[in-house]
């Protein structure tokens, strides 16, 4: 997905968020496996198996929701630091940032966002400590890349365990989840399909206009019905949900290409077939799960 600058992306499916490939040819030698340049059925297969496994956490014993967050944010935070380190040379104190991290989605089940906030805070202050021992070259640069990753990571997952909080917090997260993965949708068909304006084109040179269109539009039609059907809000409510989640979705998915050109590499991991690493398909969904919380509380007050 990511490459030197000038090159074009492979897309994928975790790239659609706001504006998804401007149709183009193949690079030379790279394997056609879809006009996305991934293996699409691995992509689709892995993609399923996931939303599979989130809705079992939800609906068996919806707590355990939390726990999957917390296996993701573990997760995601151990790549991001890898990226990082092979990028760049950046050596952000790991244990410090992995332990807070779980200690901010975990304390957001009893304590709610000030047990979020404090966690936060108190693993920035365990990071500039521990860094410490590593002298005075890169002090800064690797105390600010783990104030960075516990921010993009373990903060902004934290605001999605906390949807599940209130009594009819499952269905809160399906409409998070369910906008974001119609916005996705919608980003890459029409992407595909009309394609021709690139939106970003130094940052993600196959993301264009046309695919955020479809995105907006996916995304809209799939708040208003969300949030009126299952969270009976109203559908101006829904409207503006979907109006505010797919700019964010899109931000989310440009910062992390972004990222990674900045530190030249391709993908964050390789866990996952088609999609990369797990932090891949994590980008559109942090900086929405901020926003579901902030709006989803304000519409339809737990």
């Amino acid at each position: 997905m990511a490459g030197p600058v000038g090159e074009l992306e492979h897309g994928s499916l975790e790239e659609v968020a706001g504006g998804v490939p401007v149709t183009s040819t193949a690079a030379e030698g790279a394997p056609k496996a879809s006009r996305a340049g991934r293996n699409l059925p691995a992509a689709i297969g892995v993609g399923v198996t996931l939303g599979a496994v989130v809705l079992l956490s939800l609906f068996l014993v919806r707590h355990v929701f939390i726990g999957v967050v917390a296996l993701a944010v573990a997760v995601s935070t151990w790549e991001l630091a890898g990226a990082l380190k092979r990028g760049a040379g950046i050596a952000v104190p790991l244990w410090p940032v992995l332990l807070g991290g779980q200690a901010m989605v975990w304390l957001a089940w009893p304590f709610g966002r000030a047990g979020v906030f404090a966690a936060f805070a108190v693993t920035v202050l365990v990071c500039l400590l521990w860094r410490l021992r590593g002298g005075v070259d890169g002090y800064l640069r690797d105390t600010s890349a783990a104030v960075f990753a516990l921010a993009y990571v373990p903060l902004f997952a934290s605001f999605a365990a906390m949807l599940v909080l209130p009594d009819d917090g499952i269905y809160r997260v399906v409409c998070f989840l369910i906008l974001v993965v119609s916005s996705d949708t919608g980003g890459y068909i029409a992407g595909v399909l009309f394609g021709r304006h690139p939106m970003a084109p130094v940052i993600s040179p196959k993301k264009s206009w046309e695919g955020f269109a479809g995105s907006m539009v996916a995304g809209i039609a799939a708040g208003a019905l969300t949030v009126t059907l299952l969270l009976d809000g109203q559908w101006w409510q829904g409207v503006l949900f979907g109006m505010a989640l797919v700019p964010t979705a899109t931000l989310g998915d440009l910062v992390e290409s972004v990222i990674k050109r900045d530190l030249g590499v391709k993908d964050m991991g390789t866990l996952l077939p088609g999609h990369g690493g797990l932090m891949d398909r994590m980008d559109s969904l942090l900086p929405s799960a901020v926003v579901s919380w902030l709006l989803l509380g304000l519409f339809v007050p737990a």
